[in-house]
């Protein structure tokens, strides 16, 4: 940034303020300060309606969903939880779902899922699962949850 120059008179200091790219920089910055603020209130927003939805499930749908709610958190802090269709889901900087978790019940299914969009990046040659049936987790789904969801949005 280039600063401003001062102006020195017969023992006299005056000072001409900031410059244009001084000012135009402090509007970019003031701007990204709020629209930071705006993220994170829409993030805890989010937060806040996916544990609502999870709460309100039954069974192994909510201990299930809870424990992908905290592998996501965990494992993709950049995601930002939010309701989608009425369900926990987690959407990339852009607003764009990656991922998001359908509970059995949601469509008297006999498993939940947890499911990937377009904007996943999960590609492998030309086919590969977007959808993968939940029944119970332990340590091994888990740590193939956190990988999936760490490659998906890389």
């Amino acid at each position: 940034m280039k600063q401003a120059k001062s102006t020195i008179k017969a023992g006299t200091q005056k000072s001409k303020g900031f410059t244009d790219e001084e000012k135009a920089a402090m509007k970019e910055r003031a701007k990204e300060l709020k629209a930071e603020a705006r993220a994170n209130r829409n993030k805890a927003e989010g937060e806040s309606d996916v544990l609502g939805k999870i709460a309100e499930l039954q069974g192994s749908d909510r201990s299930i969903a809870r424990r992908i709610h905290e592998i996501i958190k965990d494992s993709a802090p950049s995601l930002s939880p939010k309701t989608w269709y009425g369900m926990p889901a987690y959407a990339n900087r852009d607003g764009k779902i990656i991922c998001f978790f359908t509970p059995a019940s949601k469509f008297n299914s006999r498993y939940a899922t947890l499911g990937f969009n377009d904007d996943a990046h999960l590609d492998e040659g030309e086919m590969w699962p977007t959808s993968f049936a939940l029944k119970k987790l332990t340590a091994t789904e888990e740590a193939k949850i956190a990988a999936l969801v760490k490659k998906a949005v890389r």
